[in-house]
């Protein structure tokens, strides 16, 4: 196949953020076809217009649109459109194209997908990453009832106009099928975990300590990902404020940026933790978190006490499930349900940051269960989230879609 994969938010692993449109384009490359992927560059200084870039037999084309998460909601509103305008003439101009496959977010990718796929009359695949309009309103950033009414009709519009749609969980097949499309027209492919990169036999304890020797020798727990509102990436705060009445040697770590960093380092700052037992870096790239991980003892995915959050299928979890490290979290859903079944590390409470250092610290001093956990949690990421396989789940969808 020849395919259009529009991604408005591509990275590679020399990048901070998610890969997940990396390691399937480069999967389908292996296995013979041509991906045109179609995103933006998020610095306008290096460059003026399109220009395109060979990575592992990718044809990736590049616009600069600004872009950080610590943008308002109506700059980032502006970098959508402006990207899905410039994005549809682009899609439209690849020829002989059998496939458009665009993946969300933002929901706005679906307007240069549905343009390409009538114009060059070929099938679109759509992909969810969150449910829009259901997770912006929940979290109170969709707040204007004529952008509610547009995003609702642009859903929708998406899903009509899409031959299969791929969900990242099962809970949003579910909001996928409430917005109208039949269950056989809808395949949930997780998000993946990359095993060789995070194989635990690549982490390099001299090298990490060497980078981050407040951290060395102690107990670690990490948060390594966006700092935004949904986040709540406070309450990691609060834990760690806990922790230093009852485990002061462990240590604190946060990997990322975000709209809420200023406001996490100010928290951390009152509370008196900041720098003691928690330290605050910048993102790294998807190949040194490798490290990160490897030499964490448990890695924590959080998000703000909102139910339509548990349908997340958030990075950072198939990223620790892959390097073997105990993983918890504070929501519920279908990810609470894995680790419960599997063993592979916390659920904490949501709304009791101190009742959750209670829990983190009884687990750290039972070096069994920490081990049993870090067992499980590779085992699942074999068994259930091997990328490999997701891929080959991914291809099978496309080369279907491209036959009806």
């Amino acid at each position: 196949m020849k395919i259009i994969y529009l991604h408005q938010y591509f990275t590679t692993p020399e990048m901070s953020g998610g890969t997940r449109s990396f390691e399937m384009a480069r999967r389908l490359v292996d296995k013979g076809h041509e991906v045109h992927i179609i995103t933006s560059w998020r610095d306008k200084r290096c460059h003026k217009g399109w220009w395109l870039q060979d990575i592992k037999g990718i044809k990736v084309h590049w616009l600069p649109v600004d872009y950080n998460n610590s943008m308002s909601y109506r700059k980032r509103l502006a970098a959508f459109f402006k990207f899905a305008g410039a994005s549809a003439v682009k899609a439209a101009s690849i020829k002989n194209a059998d496939l458009v496959f665009a993946t969300s977010t933002p929901l706005t990718i679906a307007i240069p997908g549905i343009y390409a796929s009538k114009r060059l009359k070929i099938p679109m695949v759509f992909e969810v990453r969150d449910l829009w309009p259901e997770m912006p309103i929940a979290v109170g950033a969709l707040n204007n009832t004529l952008l509610r009414w547009a995003a609702g009709r642009l859903e929708k519009f998406a899903y009509r106009n899409s031959k299969h749609v791929i969900a990242l969980s099962p809970g949003m097949k579910e909001g996928v099928i409430r917005g109208g499309v039949s269950s056989d027209k809808v395949t949930v492919i997780p998000n993946g975990s990359d095993l060789e990169l995070f194989s635990p036999s690549r982490y390099r304890e001299e090298l990490f300590n060497q980078k981050y020797p407040e951290l060395a020798g102690e107990k670690l727990i990490v948060y390594a990902g966006t700092l935004g509102k949904i986040n709540g990436v406070e309450y990691f705060v609060d834990v760690a404020k806990a922790c230093q009445t009852i485990m002061p040697a462990c240590r604190f770590a946060i990997f990322g940026d975000g709209l809420e960093r200023d406001a996490i380092i100010d928290k951390a700052n009152k509370l008196g933790c900041l720098g003691k037992n928690l330290y605050i870096y910048d993102p790294v790239s998807k190949n040194e978190m490798t490290q990160v991980l490897g030499a964490s003892d448990l890695s924590l995915s959080l998000f703000i006490n909102l139910e339509p959050m548990w349908v997340n299928s958030a990075n950072k979890f198939f990223d620790t499930l892959a390097s073997g490290t105990p993983i918890a979290i504070n929501y519920g859903g279908w990810q609470e349900d894995l680790i419960q079944s599997s063993g592979a590390g916390l659920v904490l409470p949501p709304s009791d940051p101190t009742r959750a250092a209670e829990l983190i610290v009884d687990f750290l001093n039972d070096q069994k269960r920490c081990i049993a956990s870090g067992e499980a949690a590779l085992k699942l990421a074999r068994e259930q989230f091997d990328r490999d396989k997701l891929a080959l789940q991914l291809e099978h969808v496309l080369l279907e879609t491209v036959k009806k």
